[in-house]
């Protein structure tokens, strides 16, 4: 949206001027091209239920144009349009302008808010903007076709229809935020939405990066960390959609929530750390609590820590770890600090583990997890078996019985128990393990079993044993000294049997982990031999370089180089996936990158990407030493460079340094520079910032020097603001007078929404691109941008200023609503 402060050019400013002094409009539904809405005036939906206009929150003499619940008291506020531009000492009036935006504006000129440039060559010019019943504003073209409408970015309050979630085909990210105080409607510290990556679910974040709570990946039903989401409601209707083009939640009420209609009246929102849905009864007299998350310490994100489970059965939050595993730090786990998690008592060998089953639980968060919902349980647990990097699964619908899968291969985080509800999890566990969680049990479980597996898709050979509940104790005792004593010389023989063939197949051949008999292919089916594997090779890339030699590690000998992907081997998580270290037999130290589920990319584009990989050999960059591709997982294995890479060839090089002009600083986010927090939003960052580089063919020098705006960054963000952002263009490409203005605005503004300020209001890496090769894509206005905001004293024409800091730190007192 734009910011306080900005001008329109003049030719746009001058329907505005019309319709500014001309007749106010009355109290109706629309806004038509011929009027305006000034301040005392107000738009009423047909039904009376919403009102739109101007208010003044409590406590505060700014002016805001919002939309609130008509005939309700107190004033129920549900969306303000000009959250970070209040409206001082002058008054403002809406209307549409000549490019088809609705924009907030006084007599002179400035701008405190517009909906984003309407595509009139398809739709036609605006006809009107007109407030529903259902609380949505709605800008229409030609034909009614929706040019914009404020359901699309919501304020911190979700009403019935409202979609909270993503439009994939425009990048669209539909999320609540906070409020920052109950007299302050900009945007607060927290925020609610879907993170697409893994398996979709909903957080609270706190400012925009830190998880606060998860509420689970829906099962077909509801939520997995809300069973209280009845799907039989009588007064309630919950849909959660998640297909190739829209992942959302929308809730419907009885009567369709209308004030005057005899309904339930209901609203979702976000008040400061917390998601609250209020309802106000038929007759009643006031809003009601209906429920609020979190609901206890077991809601809190990661309460537990890794393989710890929380449970309140006993009136209080109480942590726990899963079986198989002990407190990673027994003293804070004594001074009930249990955020440490647990650490696992043996070791998995992805030979005679089996699965714990843990009921009525809320699922692991689900980031890095992946999903199949075309399979059967039954098929998704041997599919774990087969993976010898999978912990656990569990069913990924529960409606009409289970059925689907999910399956995680890292750490499991956020778990809790719930006294009813709930889902079943199944957690992987040395066969020694399971032995131990049966006896202490009492009961064995029909879905514990014990595997002898090859951990490959084409060695299926799975033997199992499966244990029944005994009546006798005696019986029970007997069956498990059996067990136990079937189980150890399973695990001798295996053991053996194992050193000698780990001796014959892994041998250290140029200090790579490599088998003849396991290479796996790109089918995940065929096994190859090194012969073989550059026959299929010329076979499968018709085109690629013959010679070229890409080595195919198999999924054992990557699970052991990183100890089963263990979390002390992480080295850190981008778009791409988790990196892991390790060390090959010969003592190699490697990098392993991990592809998470959350890239699209297919097989195909994946086999491209490392034949391009590989053909890629420059001095400053991790050479490329193979890859693997087992079911579902896809990774990179890369040369480990222990700091010595740029660090080595640039710093360590007096003479060298000095002949570069090094911005490093000037890519990186606010959030890494003051505070050490790192996200996929640094990288949309550090992109914005390179592809203002490009545009004005200067570097962003990332400071300010004499009290005078220097950084790159700076300039883009005034320049945009004066509707001037053409100016920023490269004067070499402005002689050369090929360029296309509209090109390069649309770069600007998408560079200028992935450096905004806050990592929350960044746009991700996949809408970015959308933006960049879809000139049709509507994108929001950007907003503030980190470190560059105006220097010096309020401008002598009553612009808005304020201090650029990037060392400094500024705290803010944040009061709930």
């Amino acid at each position: 949206m734009a910011a306080a402060g900005a001008r329109l050019p003049l030719a746009l400013l001058l329907p505005l001027f019309v319709t500014f002094f001309a007749s106010p409009a009355s109290a109706t539904d629309t806004i038509t091209a011929n009027s305006s809405l000034s301040d005392g005036q107000t738009l009423v939906s047909a039904g009376g239920v919403f009102q739109l206009g101007f208010f003044t929150p409590a406590s505060s003499t700014a002016r805001f144009l919002g939309i609130w619940y008509m005939g309700l008291a107190p004033q129920t506020v549900v969306w303000v349009a000009n959250r970070e531009a209040p409206i001082t000492g002058t008054t403002a009036s809406l209307a549409i302008n000549a490019t088809g935006s609705l924009v907030l504006a006084d007599p002179s000129g400035r701008v405190f808010w517009s909906s984003p440039q309407s595509n009139m060559s398809s739709t036609g010019s605006p006809v009107g903007a007109q407030l529903l019943d259902s609380g949505n504003f709605v800008l229409q073209g030609g034909g009614g076709a929706v040019l914009w409408q404020s359901f699309d970015y919501p304020s911190d309050t979700l009403l019935p229809g409202m979609k909270l979630g993503w439009d994939l085909t425009t990048g669209l990210d539909r999320h609540l935020t906070t409020w920052r105080s109950t007299g302050d409607p900009s945007p607060g510290d927290y925020t609610f939405g879907f993170d697409l990556r893994g398996v979709p679910e909903g957080f609270i974040r706190r400012d925009g990066t830190v998880p606060v709570y998860r509420n689970g990946p829906w099962n077909g039903l509801q939520f997995s960390g809300e069973p209280e989401m009845e799907p039989n409601n009588s007064n309630f209707q919950f849909e959660f959609v998640d297909n190739a083009s829209d992942v959302y939640y929308t809730f419907l009420v009885d009567g369709g929530g209308g004030s005057g209609n005899g309904g339930v009246v209901s609203r979702f929102v976000l008040n400061q750390s917390s998601v609250q849905r209020y309802v106000w009864p038929p007759g009643g007299q006031g809003w009601s609590l209906y429920w609020s998350l979190p609901r206890d310490q077991c809601d809190n994100y990661a309460h537990c820590g890794a393989f710890g489970a929380c449970d309140t059965s006993g009136g209080s939050a109480a942590c726990a770890c899963v079986h198989g595993f002990t407190p990673a730090s027994p003293r804070d786990w004594e001074l009930r600090d249990s955020s440490a998690g647990c650490r696992r008592l043996t070791r998995l060998n992805c030979t005679g583990d089996g699965f714990l089953p843990l009921r009525g639980v809320k699922l692991p968060d689900t980031t890095n997890a992946t999903e199949d919902a075309t399979i059967t349980v039954d098929q998704c647990r041997q599919r774990c078996l087969a993976n010898c990097s999978c912990l656990a699964y569990a069913a990924s619908s529960i409606k009409g019985g289970d059925s689907g899968c999910i399956i995680w291969s890292s750490p499991l985080i956020d778990i809790r128990h719930f006294p009813s509800g709930g889902q079943d999890l199944f957690v992987r566990l040395a066969a020694s393990d399971l032995l131990a969680a049966e006896a202490a049990a009492g009961v064995q479980d029909p879905y514990i079993q014990y595997a002898k597996n090859q951990c490959a898709p084409d060695q299926p050979n799975v033997s199992t044993m499966t244990w029944t509940a005994s009546d006798g104790d005696g019986s029970r005792k007997k069956n498990v000294v059996v067990a136990v004593v079937v189980s150890l010389s399973a695990v001798l023989l295996v053991g053996v049997g194992g050193f000698f063939l780990w001796k014959k197949l892994f041998r250290n051949k140029a200090g790579r982990f490599q088998s003849a008999q396991r290479f796996s292919s790109f089918d995940s089916s065929v096994p190859l031999t090194p012969v073989q594997l550059q026959d299929r090779s010329k076979e499968d890339e018709a085109g690629q370089s013959s010679d070229l030699n890409v080595t195919l590690f198999d999924m054992d000998a990557i699970a052991l180089s990183t100890d089963n992907f263990a979390a002390w081997n992480k080295l850190g998580e981008g778009g791409f996936g988790a990196v892991y270290k390790g060390q090959l037999e010969g003592g190699q130290a490697v990098a392993v990158k991990r592809l998470s589920k959350y890239s699209t990319q297919g097989l195909g584009e994946f086999k491209n990407e490392v034949m391009l990989i590989a053909k890629l050999q420059h001095v400053n960059l991790v050479r490329l030493l193979g890859c693997c591709v087992h079911g579902e997982e896809r990774m990179l294995v890369y040369e480990y460079m222990e700091n010595k890479s740029l660090d080595n060839f640039i710093f360590g090089n007096k003479n060298r340094s000095a002949q570069l002009h090094w911005s490093k600083s000037g890519y990186m986010s606010p959030e890494y520079a003051m505070d050490g927090v790192f996200s996929v939003k640094s990288d949309v960052f550090s992109f914005g910032v390179l592809v203002l580089e490009i545009v004005s063919g200067r570097k962003n020098r990332g400071m300010y020097s004499s009290g005078e705006q220097t950084s790159l960054l700076s300039q883009a963000w005034r320049l945009w603001r004066e509707g001037n952002a053409l100016a920023l263009l490269d004067e070499a490409v402005v002689r050369a007078g090929t360029h296309r203005s509209s090109e390069v605005l649309r770069c600007v503004q998408v560079a200028l929404l992935c450096v905004q300020e806050r990592p929350d209001d960044r746009p991700h890496m996949a809408a970015v691109f959308l933006a960049l090769g879809n000139p049709s894509a509507v994108l929001p206005q950007p907003r503030h941008p980190g470190y560059c905001t105006d220097r010096g004293s309020a401008s002598t024409d009553g612009e808005w200023s304020s201090t650029c800091t990037v060392n400094d730190v500024t705290v803010t007192i944040v009061e709930g609503r």
